[in-house]
């Protein structure tokens, strides 16, 4: 038995189906699939079954369930360990970060966290929601910061903030001398839009159901693009505030009419056992305010 089909194993439990497992574990539906192929040989028998609307435990894979993830999680913790030995004293902590989250609120919190345990080792990984879940499923993150919902009973979920989201535009853009920005103006001008906003679809139900339509003139998943094209006058972007930066020559506005917020969170996945040192860094991260 492979640690790798332990893994896939538990993805394909939380899924429900090959395909989506698959892809959350970055490897192909046929290498998963023949890695849970072995771990039946090696059990005696079949562990799933497979129906139109995806998979489900069969009796025997029920029954392996809990004793498989505590094997996970248990490796996990060596390996962790195994490193806190190798570095002797140092305490390494792997946070993962979601595209969006702003820079300043998260680097106070590290920083003021450091000052009262300095021998804390910190990665902090940037990448999109999929790729932080799978993190925190794999071991690679201890926590990951987001704003995307996800499910209370497979991740720990600890709140941090809140925000709401302003229309970025250059300083010479007309839409600079208003103090906050109507949905109907922003329906006349060029859009720079993500896809992969938390809140895009709120933004733009609103809009139709006061007979709006926004365009888009540009769209990039990447909010470093986007805000290069605003500075150069190219369109507005929407954005949540600590993802605004500093800019003298962007300008941001609050939306009138319409109030969109998200909250930001500290996601530790349930079947991880979490180290004392990560506890005190979500708290030391929820204090941070402003």
């Amino acid at each position: 038995m492979e640690m790798n089909q332990i893994r896939y194993f538990l993805a394909i439990c939380e899924h429900r189906n090959f395909t989506h497992a698959a892809r959350a574990s970055n490897v192909s539906q046929p290498s998963l699939t023949s890695a849970i192929k072995k771990l039946e040989a090696e059990f005696g028998g079949p562990l799933f079954l497979r129906d139109r609307a995806g998979c489900r435990l069969t009796p025997l894979g029920t029954l392996l369930r809990p004793r498989l993830e505590n094997v996970h999680a248990e490796a996990h913790e060596a390996k962790a360990q195994a490193i806190r030995h190798v570095r002797l004293d140092r305490v390494p902590i792997s946070v993962g970060i979601g595209e969006t989250i702003g820079h300043g609120m998260i680097s106070q919190g590290v920083a003021c966290y450091r000052t009262r345990l300095p021998q804390a080792d910190i990665e902090l990984i940037v990448g999109d929601q999929q790729a932080l879940l799978a993190g925190l499923r794999d071991g690679r993150f201890d926590i990951a910061i987001m704003s995307a919902e996800v499910s209370a009973d497979l991740y720990r979920i600890d709140p941090l903030y809140e925000e709401g989201y302003r229309v970025v535009v250059s300083v010479d853009h007309a839409l600079k001398c208003h103090t906050t920005v109507p949905l109907e103006l922003l329906a006349n001008v060029d859009m720079l839009d993500r896809p992969n906003c938390e809140m895009r679809d709120v933004l733009h139900a609103a809009c139709t159901d006061r007979g709006h339509t926004l365009y888009a003139a540009y769209r990039s998943n990447r909010v470093g693009w986007l805000l290069e094209l605003a500075r150069r006058g190219s369109g507005a972007v929407v954005l949540p505030e600590t993802a605004i930066p500093p800019d003298s020559g962007l300008v941001s506005l609050p939306l009138e009419g319409i109030g969109i917020e998200r909250q930001i969170v500290a996601a530790r996945f349930r079947h991880q056992p979490s180290r004392p040192e990560v506890d005190e860094l979500v708290r030391e991260l929820a204090r941070v305010k402003s």
